[in-house]
């Protein structure tokens, strides 16, 4: 297959920012890691798309927006643009070799069992401004034949694996706002599904008590002492029990149980509360040997050590593998577009519950210039 250099991009569900990465990929192997960069979002920023989370629950339309969601989409457009531009500008990128852009936009609510995913930001617009074809809306068609819709990088965390020769039962967890789990087996099986919170508690808790947007480094996760009974509230949610494939949204846990808690035994117990529900989602795909942790939550200290105690498996982060665990969910979406133009499947029965290997994705290409 012909190998494209493409950059990918992604905003999370905590909403810190915009990472761009760029890789070269035939949509099967990944052949090369390029540069990455990061474009946070501004507070005032910030703002708006947090009160587009709110105004989203009322939607029935994928491809509504009104008041604050108008304003929210227009200003995830023009993040990602600065945010390719500017990665595109680097001296160590030929950015005449980059033909494609996956654009993954930032979801602001995802309810698969009313077949609605809702992710903002504007293709068409963004392949107009680059002057660049643009792969985006990847979730729609899964969700519309009965999928869940996520989690899409599985694909990609067994390419992964494939190249990094890892042998045995392996699970790649990815801790951002929601944290969900890859299940690669020793036999090639890839089970894949969301297996509760990932940072979203912890950050919704930080900004309200101390206005950080986060707990830098699980300073204060580290600091408290997790409440066995706040814990066991937390985790009496049949939810969790569910079999694969399942998803969430970002809002679906309430932090009503540590309400009451000091800043840092409520940080530590949302902490023990993540690592708890990853380990019993890895039973629940079948166990591992191995977990490879990527996203935000690689960075807290104190949800890998819950979870290495709760899972009794080795647990290591991407960056010790040589792999980008800060920009993994980036790589992807280039990795997903290169697919998406390939006509391969982006998620399989046993990712996201549909009923056949589905393609995905809207491919966009820039406007000719007016006459």
């Amino acid at each position: 297959m012909h190998r494209t250099v493409v950059v990918g991009l992604m905003s999370g569900t905590s909403m810190d920012g915009v990472d761009a990465a760029l890789i070269a990929t035939d949509g099967e192997e990944v052949e090369a890691f390029g540069p990455t960069h990061f474009r946070p979002y501004e507070p005032d920023e910030r703002a708006v798309l947090r009160a587009a989370l709110t105004a989203a629950v009322d939607l029935d339309s994928r491809d509504a927006r009104p008041g604050i969601l108008s304003e929210a989409e227009r200003i995830v457009t023009e993040a990602h643009a600065e945010a390719v531009e500017a990665l595109l500008a680097r001296q160590d990128v030929d950015a005449p070799r980059v033909t494609l852009v996956g654009f993954h936009g930032q979801t602001v609510f995802h309810a698969p069992d009313r077949r609605l995913t809702i992710q903002i930001g504007d293709g068409a617009a963004l392949s107009h401004r680059l002057g660049i074809p643009v792969v985006y809306d990847f979730r729609a068609a899964d969700v519309a034949a009965g999928g869940q819709g996520a989690p899409l990088v599985p694909v990609f965390h067994a390419a992964l694996v494939r190249a990094a020769g890892l042998s045995g039962d392996v699970a790649v967890v990815n801790i951002g706002g929601v944290a969900n789990v890859t299940r690669i087996g020793a036999d090639g099986s890839i089970v894949a599904f969301d297996t509760g919170p990932g940072n979203a508690l912890i950050d919704d808790l930080v900004r309200e008590r101390t206005g950080a947007s986060m707990d830098v480094g699980g300073v204060l996760s580290a600091s408290g002492t997790v409440q066995l009974q706040s814990l066991a509230e937390l985790m009496d949610d049949p939810w969790f029990d569910l079999p694969p494939p399942k998803s969430l949204d970002r809002d679906a846990f309430s932090r009503a149980p540590v309400a009451r808690l000091s800043t840092a035994d409520a940080a530590a117990t949302l902490a023990a509360f993540t690592a708890e529900t990853i380990a019993r989602g890895v039973a629940l795909a079948g166990g591992a040997g191995e977990i490879i942790v990527c996203g935000g939550g690689a960075h807290n200290p104190a949800i890998l050590r819950l979870l290495a105690e709760a899972s009794g498996a080795t647990v290591t982060t991407a960056d010790a593998l040589g792999w980008s665990g800060d920009f993994m969910e980036a790589q992807a979406f280039a990795y997903l577009a290169a697919r998406s133009v390939a006509g391969l499947p982006l998620s399989l029965p046993e990712t996201t519950g549909v009923p056949y290997p589905m393609p995905g994705g809207v491919l966009a290409e820039p406007r000719p210039p007016a006459p």
